[in-house]
């Protein structure tokens, strides 16, 4: 047996356009209708079924290890119409006419819900607007009693032949026919209803199940309910797209929830309990005597229910300390004799170090990580 990369003239490390542009080359000068001779024709074989073997990278790798490229010319399922088709625009084996029954599309649509849905989960009506199966004819797109007829352009192999010349000579091509749209039959009496296509547009309302813990861009997957194909066809998914909308005050950060709370300088200073709205209703949280503008509280349990897992994650409160910017005479009069008793000085002030927390911090922090 001939080694198959001799016979197409490359070299075993040729790559896979190397090997096509070289069976390409070889089947314009050795292909049938441009020379007849029936030793060429052996050839034509040849080269086409060492290329079916080396355009297949299993194949090919098979053969490189050992395995057997093909048994000659007789029993060799070369693949023929497939190849011709990719150079040629055609092929000389038929490919039989396309079903009429086919799968259907994939349909998408959104739904909108609440921060407090996506925590706790939520079940939706959706009312949606698809292709369904067209009762009337079942699917078949042909009027009561009658059934669809034998193309007679085509003879039912839903594609008409044509031979061209071209500069290799005389081509054989193969094109869906145009009569039957390559279906191989026609339906002379379509169905009223849904005009010979099998389905039909309706709207319909269906129930769906909203997990928690669900955040914008989550799809849901409904099975089956989709779009019916053409002909009855069986329908194709329907992708249900989460989006989450904004909360008022509430801000989502994974499974955290973050909320700032404003504290007047009186109450951080001496400590006091702040009320607070969340999810699960109000709640009390304690600021601490000497709280700081910036301090952040957390409050377990209290954010978004874990998708996959189990638990909820956390709340944080993010403390806001209230600076009067207009005092009274009694008022200004109290923050000095304040001042005198702590000993602070007017005018004064202290450049935090670099490793100290704080605002400062962070932003030196976020500038340095943009370098």
């Amino acid at each position: 047996m001939a080694d198959l990369y001799e016979t197409l003239g490359v070299s075993r490390e040729a790559s896979a356009d190397e090997i096509k542009k070289s069976y390409r080359k070889l089947a314009r000068e050795l292909h049938p209708d441009v020379n007849p001779d029936p030793a060429v024709q052996d050839r034509f074989k040849e080269i086409t079924a060492a290329y079916e073997v080396l355009s297949d990278p299993n194949k090919r790798q098979n053969y490189d290890q050992g395995g057997q490229g093909f048994n000659g010319f007789g029993n060799a399922n070369f693949g023929f119409g497939d190849i011709m088709d990719a150079f040629f625009g055609g092929g000389g084996n038929s490919r039989g006419p396309r079903p009429r029954m086919r799968h259907g599309q994939d349909a998408l649509i959104r739904v909108d819900i609440e921060l407090a849905e996506a925590c706790f989960g939520t079940d939706r009506e959706l009312n949606v607007e698809t292709a369904i199966l067209c009762t009337q004819c079942s699917g078949s797109g042909c009027a009561n009693g009658s059934n669809p007829k034998t193309c007679e352009i085509c003879r039912g192999k839903g594609e008409t032949q044509q031979v061209t010349r071209s500069f290799i000579g005389q081509v054989l091509t193969s094109r869906p026919c145009a009569a039957c749209q390559g279906f191989g039959s026609t339906i002379p009496t379509p169905c009223g209803e849904c005009a010979g296509d099998g389905r039909v547009r309706s709207k319909r309302s269906l129930d769906i199940k909203i997990p928690a813990g669900v955040e914008s861009g989550n799809r849901i997957q409904m099975s089956g309910q989709g779009e019916v194909g053409p002909g009855g066809g069986p329908a194709g998914d329907l992708y249900v797209e989460i989006d989450v909308a904004d909360h008022d005050f509430l801000v989502r950060e994974g499974n955290d929830l973050h909320v700032s709370v404003s504290v007047p300088m009186t109450g951080a200073a001496l400590g006091s309990k702040v009320k607070i709205e969340t999810l699960d209703g109000e709640i009390e949280i304690e600021i601490k005597p000497g709280t700081q503008s910036g301090s952040v509280l957390p409050i377990r349990g209290k954010g978004i229910t874990k998708l996959r897992g189990s638990g909820r994650g956390d709340l944080f409160a993010h403390i806001d300390v209230l600076i009067p910017n207009k005092l009274s005479k009694k008022e200004e009069d109290l923050l000095h004799q304040f001042a005198e008793a702590r000993g602070d000085k007017a005018n004064s002030g202290e450049v935090k170090q670099r490793h100290e927390t704080g605002f400062f911090g962070k932003f030196h922090e976020a500038f340095r990580n943009r370098k």
